[in-house]
């Protein structure tokens, strides 16, 4: 199926800044901080299609947890998503797509996949579903290196932030995070 969408890109999880699985000055990084990485993942659909069907407006956050030391490293997620079928497709990579079969979540095993309707509000700097989940990160990280990361796409730098609050109470996951990485930058995605 072919598609388009593109739109920005917020991140946190519970790793140091700079995050280990970004690449900094274009030499790629490794483990995360603390051999367990969870947080949320966030896509503001400005343009989008997907054979026909309107993608702009749209949006997503996926809550997820990975262990690197557990075979695979596979990862249990949450994908809640604001609009069409379609765009849970896409991020999934049920849709294919050269960068989305990239994406870690798509080329490693996964324990646990759900995908959930909400409605997502996005402002600058903040993502929130409901009182379920609220991702806030405007503070940008101190550095003088090109920071990029796999999910927007290493083509180009982003900006590696700190968050101001992960705050996520989303069975399976309840956490809270301060002051640990974050990142933005617009994405552009097609298949």
């Amino acid at each position: 199926m072919s598609f388009h969408i593109a739109g920005t890109y917020l991140e946190a999880c519970n790793c140091d800044a700079i995050c280990p699985c970004r690449r900094v000055d274009g030499v790629g990084g490794g483990r995360s901080t603390h051999g367990t990485c969870f947080g949320a993942l966030s896509w503001r659909i400005d343009a989008g299609v997907a054979e026909g069907v309107a993608l702009s407006g749209t949006g997503a956050l996926m809550t997820y947890s990975y262990d690197d030391d557990e075979p695979g490293s596979p990862w249990t997620l949450v994908l809640h998503v604001d609009g069409p079928d379609e765009l849970a497709e896409i991020l999934l990579g049920r849709f294919g797509g050269d960068h989305v079969l990239t994406l870690p979540w798509v080329r490693k095993p996964t324990a646990s996949v759900e995908v959930r309707k909400a409605r997502i509000e996005f402002s600058d700097g903040e993502v929130r579903v409901g009182d379920a989940i609220r991702l806030r990160a405007s503070t940008p990280f101190e550095t003088a290196s090109t920071v990029s990361c796999i999910v927007p796409g290493h083509d180009r730098p982003g900006t590696e932030l700190i968050n101001d609050e992960v705050v996520v109470n989303d069975p399976p996951f309840e956490f809270e995070l301060h002051a640990t990485c974050a990142f933005r930058r617009e994405f552009d995605y097609s298949g």
